[in-house]
């Protein structure tokens, strides 16, 4: 019998705290540093995909909220979005996607950034040198305070994995953790999206965490890219 569950598990919002920092420590004390008023500092982060560069960037403006005035541009934003803000804070996500007139104004308020106290927080899918922007844009973010945003090796990953079951009452074998982390993908989110598929599946169906039941998750993760339309 299969017992239907609402998953009233609620999402933690990305914060500071609940980000699995790895070799990132660093990263994070700069990160606190440029959440508190008067910090004008300016951060570029680059990393892989699923490395957390966007839970980082939502943590920092969420906490830097409660004390000074935050301008987060987490989509492809306008020229428009880009104005003075003194004394806040300018966050950009995938800032190399930025149209002409986007970088224009992006470069104009590092001119100001200085004068009127406002800190920049950026991040991009590259290092500076290999962004796809303009020569003195490229040149300036290259001049900031410049982090990689590492990555966890397979032990980080089982300790984080391990830690976010159990927050889910989720009782899982080191085994299962290793099938997972060797026939998953490889950032952290979406290895937890397959924990938390088990989590709901164990629930509805009665049953402790099995091989079998965590092979069904991961092919249900694979099925959407599976099924996307080929070219031509």
């Amino acid at each position: 019998m299969t017992q239907l569950l609402l998953d009233l598990q609620p999402a933690q919002p990305p914060s500071l705290d609940n980000f699995i920092a790895g070799t990132n420590q660093e990263l994070l004390s700069r990160l606190r540093a440029l959440a508190e008023p008067g910090c004008c500092d300016a951060l570029y982060l680059w990393g892989a995909a699923g490395s957390g560069k966007t839970h980082l960037l939502a943590a920092v403006a969420s906490l830097a909220m409660r004390k000074r005035p935050v301008m987060f541009l987490d989509r492809r934003p306008a020229s428009a979005d880009f104005f003075d803000l003194p004394g806040g804070l300018l966050v950009v996500d995938d800032i190399d996607r930025l149209d002409d007139d986007a970088q224009i104004a992006l470069f104009r308020l590092y001119n100001t950034a200085r004068v009127i106290g406002l800190g920049l927080l950026l991040a991009g899918n590259r290092p500076p040198l290999q962004l796809s922007l303009r020569e003195d844009l490229r040149t300036r973010i290259g001049q900031t305070l410049i982090y990689e945003v590492k990555t966890l090796n397979d032990d980080e990953k089982a300790a984080a994995l391990q830690r976010h079951a159990l927050e889910r009452g989720l009782k899982i074998d080191d085994s299962l953790l290793r099938y997972l982390l060797a026939h998953g993908r490889r950032d952290l989110p979406a290895l937890m999206a397959v924990l938390d598929h088990l989590d709901r599946t164990t629930l509805e169906r009665q049953r402790p965490a099995t091989l079998p039941l965590l092979k069904e998750a991961l092919q249900l993760q694979r099925m959407p890219q599976e099924n996307e339309p080929r070219p031509v």
